[in-house]
């Protein structure tokens, strides 16, 4: 339990505030340690699958192949979105903010469920299926039309990941091109109780519906210090060049004490776990398809960085190396965030599922700094 004193001192940010007990994710930042579920994310990443993965944060296990087969096919089915919706996507203003198009179009799939009122555990269970169905399909939407182009209906026959990159782009993506992208939702799925999950739960603790608990997350993963990271180091290296730019303008950066897009993290002052096998296979890509421009910056951005500031626990995150692995698909920079969210709706749900449990309202305190003894003056007599 925690202390129902007042506290003198204000914990920045919440940092080191414990509000609730969760089995899903570890995270030691000291180590650069990420688990769900107590298995490392490299053991997710290389044996798993993002729906795999969906179905054990929502469970609380590792499901049995059966269980994990029913999931998927429950996936594939809510795959299409209603015709109302797809007519509110074309309608959107070209040029707006991808996220605030997913935002809207989220809320507008609630209008549009006739369950989501319901809060009960089978009601949430029932729609986070659809929700995490149908953000591939919605994203992918908000992509072509805001270019002009006709939305592409999901297939069947193609994994979550697989699926995605057809919507998107109207190819087929390859086995290995759909097996990248997978490796990269699963590495998105979930991370503790970062802003946008936070914010989840606590319009969940007012038992709120939980269409209304993903807008408010999508809300929060749309500001740049949560979201937007990875499309930032997109433009720092647009910025840079070429490699044989990159240390003079990192040095620079780090002498005029300038924020390093995708270096450093709230939590990790280690390598950032995920990062680790995002660069393995940013590399990868980038020697098979002749695209090594980008990555030679990065290594050159992480040696530099490692170099001067690795000593105070500052080191390259997940976000350093996904834009990369992301452009690379064809994926455009402004979509990255949502991309984010399409990986992250299954944490989301699966945390508010969680603390459902064993709701209680958030209600934090701040210290109050004003006057006590000011005297209300009639607006007439005021200066």
């Amino acid at each position: 339990m925690l202390s129902s004193a007042i506290m003198t001192e204000i914990a920045k940010g919440l940092a080191g505030v414990k509000f609730t007990e969760s089995k899903l994710t570890f995270i030691n930042g000291e180590e650069g340690i990420l688990l769900h579920l107590g298995i490392p994310i490299q053991e997710w990443a290389e044996n798993s699958t993002f729906e795999e993965l969906s179905l054990a944060l929502l469970e609380g296990k590792l499901p049995t192949a059966s269980e994990l087969a029913a999931f998927d096919a429950h996936l594939k089915e809510n795959r299409a979105i209603p015709q109302q919706l797809q007519q509110v996507i074309q309608d959107m203003p070209r040029g707006i903010n991808p996220m605030q198009a997913l935002r809207t179009a989220v809320s507008y799939l609630g209008l549009l469920d006739a369950q989501s009122e319901d809060i009960t555990p089978e009601a949430q269970r029932a729609i986070t299926i659809r929700m995490i169905a149908q953000f591939s399909t919605i994203i992918a939407a908000i992509s072509r039309t805001q270019e002009g182009q006709d939305m592409v209906a999901p297939r069947l026959d193609l994994t979550h990941a697989g699926n995605f990159l057809y919507m998107l782009t109207g190819q087929e993506p390859t086995a290995e091109q759909s097996r990248l992208f997978d490796i990269a939702l699963v590495l998105h799925v979930d991370h503790g109780m970062n802003a946008s999950t936070f914010t989840a739960i606590a319009t969940s603790s007012t038992l709120s519906d939980l269409y209304s608990c993903i807008t408010s997350a999508i809300g929060a993963l749309k500001g740049p210090l949560h979201g937007g990271a990875n499309e930032a180091v997109m433009d720092m290296l647009d910025e840079v060049g070429t490699p044989d730019k990159a240390e003079a303008y990192i040095g620079k950066k780090l002498d005029n004490k300038e924020k390093i897009m995708g270096v450093g993290h709230r939590v990790y002052k280690n390598f950032d776990p995920r990062s680790r096998v995002l660069r393995d296979y940013a590399e990868l890509v980038a020697n098979k398809e002749g695209k090594s421009t980008y990555y030679q910056i990065l290594e050159t951005i992480e040696k530099t960085v490692v170099d001067r500031l690795g000593d105070r626990g500052i080191y390259p995150n997940v976000d350093f190396y996904s834009g990369t692995v992301y452009s690379d698909l064809g994926i455009k920079k402004e979509f990255f965030t949502p991309i984010f969210a399409l990986a992250r709706i299954s944490g989301w749900c699966a945390s508010v599922i969680e603390y459902s449990r064993d709701n209680s309202l958030l209600r934090p305190s701040s210290v109050y700094t004003g006057e006590k003894d000011a005297e209300y003056v009639k607006l007439q007599d005021r200066k």
